[in-house]
């Protein structure tokens, strides 16, 4: 059992309780205090062990603290924001449905748990920048942290006096790793010993060049060799010119990179890697340093993806295939390992932005958080609960969960103050971990759930790979929609930063009319992502317009291109160089080419290939082209044969093997060998069994085991 507490504080949204409780089954009473003077409805509900869904978000804080202090509250309780993103835009009176809409996909359980990643940091702080900023970081952090500077130069007042941190210098050879686990390696090719150095500033009065500053190191453009530096330091023996560099290395739990040029320049750095490229005096620098001094202790985070190696088409035989996830990642979290014919993800470097899932053609790499099922289940709900309230041509808005949310409720609020429409009544918020996390089985999931349209908010928080990736995606999903016939724009990436920018967008949604199928599919999308598009096709395929014309009894088949990078397609093969070596066939990771036990032929099943590119590039004869397509017919579930040829027939037994190519072409190109003269060419006309009889029974014939 559900219970759904709505509210509507100074009744500042239209809401009409009686429509939502007929879409929901569920008597819904209309509070405008509940937080307040009525709160011990929020009491009662909370005590009665039913799933309480409270759809207020604003006074979250406040009524988790309220379930603290009421007895015998075993409910679970769930929040859903209605206001923002329905109960305050210009058309709120038509956003019942939408409201709905939302209320049930909040009574959804939760998705099952998902794995953890751990990290562990002591506080060991590397602080990297100009001295005289490392040491002002170091002071407001020391307390808590363990902190060692690694120095960039004296800065504008050079290093304190006191020495109060270890400071180090040289040359940064290697940096690599995460929170809890960060390996620096650098080389110390300076005079100056920092470990030795007392700071007594005898070298700085010294040096007639003025080549030392308060860094305590010598700056070889402006040196001279004077030694007067050297002379002024006998004492504590800390510059010595005849010095071999030193190759250093130690391990860090935090970074502070206060340099100008970046040890990490992605765009999605490790955690526990922090960057103030204006130093200390920016907006961010305070929060920054605050976090930091909170990162001691152990730590978790989910593990983002799920990897099957069985279905990737990265590698076979060590050649590339398909490169997609490892190009698009912004956290440097995955490699190639194509000696092993798979890809590796560093769960630790992994932000969970699930842009490698978006772009992965077979679904050997999967999103967890959540699973597609779940994800699926959500959106169908969503659609179906709208559909059911008498909502029509509705939009989602997939959005970031954090900037996306944001920016959403930044909107609704214009709204309320009546500067802006707001979120319009058709466009349901879908808040995601990461905007890139969803890709085409789930998008055209949607249109055959009942959605008109898939737009994708992007806030500038996202790598420019990622739009670009989005905007690939969507290209494919559109073009494989008009080719079947539905006309309208129905996936949009929207950029916005703005409330204003994103009110301009939505309104910009309607102004298109968007064609989909009349029957909104009921299948669950499962978490195989060949399988679900395979459901998604069959449903848009059944009452698409383009194929509603019919060859006699028989639907007219209809061969859609599509855009480069398709998950979708066929290839072609030049029978004019094509041996037949099968070599295709083995590289072929989703069984899509296949050869005959029968006979010398080639096949192909056009709905299992993923346009991973391995049977073009393994191919000697370089005879295949990948064809970005999708066959609308029944015929791209079956073998058909791309390429056949005449066997060829054992000399001495007459058992065939080979194809009559292939053993003219080898008879071709070593019959001038020296190795492969007389008898020993008419052997390669022989079956494997009759070489070695006709090797052992040839009288006329040299052989080594007498020798």
């Amino acid at each position: 059992m559900t219970q759904t507490l709505i509210c509507d504080c100074n009744q500042t949204m239209p809401l009409a309780p009686k429509t939502l409780g007929t879409a929901l089954a569920e008597t819904l009473p209309l509070h405008s205090a509940l937080c307040r003077r009525e709160a011990s409805a929020f009491q009662r509900a909370i005590q009665s062990g039913d799933d309480v869904i409270v759809a207020c978000t604003q006074e979250r804080r406040l009524f988790g603290e309220l379930a603290e202090q009421t007895p015998d509250a075993t409910s679970p309780i769930h929040f859903v924001n209605i206001r923002e993103t329905g109960g305050w835009s210009r058309d709120a009176k038509q956003a019942m449905p939408k409201i709905a809409a939302l209320l049930a996909a909040a009574a959804l359980p939760e998705p099952d748990p998902v794995a953890t990643v751990s990290y562990a940091s002591q506080g060991r702080l590397l602080i990297v920048g100009p001295l005289d900023q490392a040491e002002q970081a170091a002071a407001l952090v020391a307390d808590t942290l363990d902190v060692t500077i690694l120095s960039q130069g004296p800065g504008v007042a050079g290093g304190m006096q006191e020495r109060r941190w270890p400071v180090v210098a040289g040359r940064v050879d290697a940096f690599s790793g995460w929170l809890g686990a960060f390996k620096l390696q650098w080389t110390r090719s300076n005079a100056i010993d920092l470990d030795l150095c007392t700071r007594c500033n005898a070298c700085v009065t010294a040096c007639p060049e003025q080549a030392i500053g308060l860094d305590y190191q010598i700056d070889e453009a402006r040196c001279t060799s004077h030694r007067d530096c050297e002379r002024a330091c006998t004492v504590a023996g800390a510059i010595r010119f005849g010095r071999a560099p030193e190759t250093l290395d130690a391990a860090f739990d935090l970074v502070l990179d206060l340099g100008a040029t970046p040890l990490v320049d992605w765009h999605a750095p490790p955690q526990g890697y922090f960057r103030l490229p204006g130093g200390l005096g920016t907006a961010e620098a305070l929060q920054t340093l605050l976090r930091l001094r909170e990162m001691v202790g152990e730590f978790e985070k989910p593990k983002f993806f799920d990897y099957k190696q069985k279905l990737c088409a990265h590698s076979r035989n060590e050649q590339i295939g398909c490169n997609a996830c490892v190009e698009v990642c912004s956290a440097h979290a995955i490699s190639s390992d194509k000696e092993r014919q798979r890809i590796v993800v560093n769960p630790n470097l992994c932000v969970g932005c699930g842009a490698c899932t978006t772009v992965c053609p077979t679904g050997a790499l999967g999103y967890t958080y959540p699973r597609a099922p779940d994800q699926g289940l959500k959106l169908r709900t969503l659609l179906a609960t709208y559909a059911k309230a008498g909502g029509r041509e509705p939009a989602l808005l997939l959005h970031s969960q954090e900037a996306g949310q944001a920016l959403v409720e930044q909107l609704g609020r214009q709204a309320q103050l009546g500067r802006a429409n707001g979120v319009p009544a058709r466009v349901i918020p879908v808040a995601l971990w990461h905007a890139a996390s969803t890709g085409i089985d789930l998008w055209l999931s949607a249109v055959a759930f009942g959605a008109t349209q898939v737009a994708v908010l992007s806030t500038g928080e996202e790598a420019p790979d990622y739009l670009a990736a989005l905007k690939q995606q969507m290209d494919i999903a559109e073009a494989l929609l008009r080719g079947l016939g539905y006309a309208g724009t129905h996936f949009q990436l929207i950029e916005a930063r703005t409330p204003a920018a994103l009110d301009a967008a939505l309104a910009a949604l309607g102004q298109t009319r968007q064609q989909v199928p009349a029957q909104a599919a009921r299948f669950a999308v499962g978490a195989d992502k060949r399988s679900t598009l395979e459901m998604t096709l069959d449903h848009l395929m059944d009452t698409a317009p383009a194929l509603q014309a019919r060859d006699g009894d028989a639907p007219i088949a209809l061969a859609i291109p599509l855009p480069a990078g398709s998950p979708f397609g066929a290839i072609t093969v030049d029978k004019a160089t094509c041996t037949l070596c099968l070599a295709c066939v083995s590289a072929c990771p989703a069984s899509a080419l296949q050869d005959n036990q029968n006979a010398p032929q080639l096949r192909f099943v056009e709905k299992n290939c993923v346009q991973c590119g391995l049977c073009e590039s393994t191919c000697p004869e370089n005879a295949i082209q990948l064809v970005p397509r999708l066959l609308a017919a029944p015929e791209r579930r079956q073998p058909v044969v791309l390429n056949e040829a005449q066997p060829w027939a054992c000399i001495r037994c007459s058992k065939p093997f080979g194809t009559v190519k292939a053993i003219e072409a080898m008879l071709g190109k070593l019959s001038g060998h020296a190795m492969f003269q007389g008898e020993a060419l008419e052997r390669l006309k022989m079956c494997s069994d009759c070489r070695v009889i006709d090797l052992y029974s040839a009288s006329n014939e040299q052989k080594i085991t007498p020798l």
